[in-house]
């Protein structure tokens, strides 16, 4: 019996070995081995042989990453303290660089992506920060983008999420946005009134050109003021015709 319990030990020994030299590598995922500390290679999606005390292997996922860039303090360069924050997309296409070049690949991204940020965005002054926001976040990819490159990274797209600005740099911005909106305003109505009193002129003058054709717009207004019950038209009558009745009396008494 003594024999047999040691070739069963044995047996599961050898299995729980080779177990724990197997390893599983997903679809989107690359393994970076090393054999005694000495790089040896990337393997790829399937099942793997990693022999246990002579190899160590690091998972790298290759998927595409979001990462919220914390909100920084910047310095506008015409001297507005805002805060800026961001998101970043990016992925990694060699693995191996990944892990031999950098510690902590999310963690120097993220870095290098709040110090780019805060410069970028103080070399631009408050208004064009506000306004050519998609043209900053193009700068600041492109630059994390080419110093990622030698750590293996892929910048896909940085994009600045929100603004934040000092309360009474926002009661400013709200006075002089009122204030332009106030002035457009005005200028519409007086330009309407120049158009009005033109018209109006042109008017004037056509009535006075032909005979009887401002006693004629007099009678067409009566008219329309006469359909509606509620309106109470006073009608002046020319002081000239009062005279003339006038005269008519005394004729006839004479």
């Amino acid at each position: 019996m003594a024999p047999i319990g040691v070739e069963s030990l044995t047996a599961v020994v050898a299995i729980i070995g080779i177990a724990s030299c197997l390893k599983i590598v997903k679809e989107y995922e690359r393994g970076v081995k090393f054999t005694l500390g000495k790089y040896a290679g990337i393997m790829g999606p399937g099942l793997r042989i990693v022999l246990p005390l002579i190899q160590s292997w690091e998972r790298v996922d290759m998927r595409v990453k979001a990462v919220d860039v914390p909100s920084q303090e910047c310095i506008s360069k015409d001297n507005v303290s805002i805060r800026v924050n961001a998101v970043l997309y990016y992925r990694v296409n060699a693995a191996d660089k990944s892990i031999l070049e950098v510690e902590h690949y999310n963690y120097a991204v993220s870095q290098l992506a709040q110090t780019t940020m805060r410069n970028i965005v103080g070399e631009f002054e408050l208004d064009d920060i506000l306004q050519k926001r998609e043209m900053i976040s193009k700068k600041i990819e492109e630059i994390v983008d080419k110093q990622t490159d030698k750590w293996g990274i892929d910048v896909q797209k940085i994009e600045i999420k929100d603004i934040e600005l000092p309360q009474d740099m926002k009661r400013v911005i709200s006075k002089e946005a009122e204030a332009e909106r106030e002035k457009r305003a005005v200028i519409v109505k007086a330009e309407g009134e120049v158009v009005a009193s033109t018209n109006m002129a042109k008017a004037a003058k056509t009535l006075s050109a032909a005979p009887g054709a401002l006693h004629l717009r007099t009678l067409q207004s009566i008219n329309d003021l006469s359909s509606d019950q509620s309106n109470t038209v006073v009608f002046a009558v020319p002081l000239e015709i009062l005279k003339a009745f006038e005269g008519m009396k005394k004729g006839k008494k004479q």
